[in-house]
């Protein structure tokens, strides 16, 4: 598939640059949910897309100077408002898994689609976001039908012990039954 075929409708396009082509062969068919707020537990800035960007001022928290040279990136990221921003092609691997397995496969990245969600684990999600994650969802299963139900998996289900994403307030049932 040609590479303008993987940016989604309906969404502000920023560029990362973590990204990398996947490995030759890979098959797209894991999606990965996870949650983030910079700094943790607050909203509504743009400090995300910094980070995904790699131009978090470290100054500008406490907290991003922890992280400042982290290079991380989503395929797409859902603000509370229901905004998506889509940052790498899904043709593309993201940086959005970290060390990680699913059902004995290493390295997520190599065959899945990552998706942030502005948020944290002790808040509920937004019915914008529900709403967003359910259609880009669709989408992304339209150009990669091998992403079924049950291979749409948290951050935890990829990186137990390590991770804890999207949390305890992410609404599976609502999500996956709007599906």
């Amino acid at each position: 598939m040609e590479l303008d075929k993987h940016w989604l409708e309906n969404v502000n396009v920023i560029e990362s640059p973590n990204c990398e082509d996947r490995p030759v062969g890979a098959e797209i068919d894991l999606l990965v949910i996870h949650n983030i707020s910079l700094p943790p537990g607050k909203y509504g800035e743009d400090f995300v897309e910094q980070f995904f960007l790699n131009c978090l001022n470290p100054t500008a928290h406490p907290y991003f100077a922890e992280i400042a040279d982290v290079r991380v990136s989503s395929h797409l990221y859902i603000k509370r408002s229901g905004k998506v921003i889509q940052f790498v092609p899904l043709v593309k691997r993201a940086w959005h898994a970290g060390v990680s397995a699913w059902q004995g496969r290493e390295n997520c990245n190599d065959f899945s689609i990552g998706i942030e969600l502005e948020g944290c684990d002790e808040k509920p999600f937004t019915d914008a976001q529900y709403d967003a994650l359910t259609t880009m969802t669709e989408q992304i299963r339209t150009i990669y039908p091998a992403i079924t139900k049950d291979r749409i998996v948290g951050h935890s289900d990829i990186a137990p012990g390590r991770k804890t994403d999207p949390g305890p307030c992410f609404d599976w049932q609502r999500y996956l039954g709007a599906l």
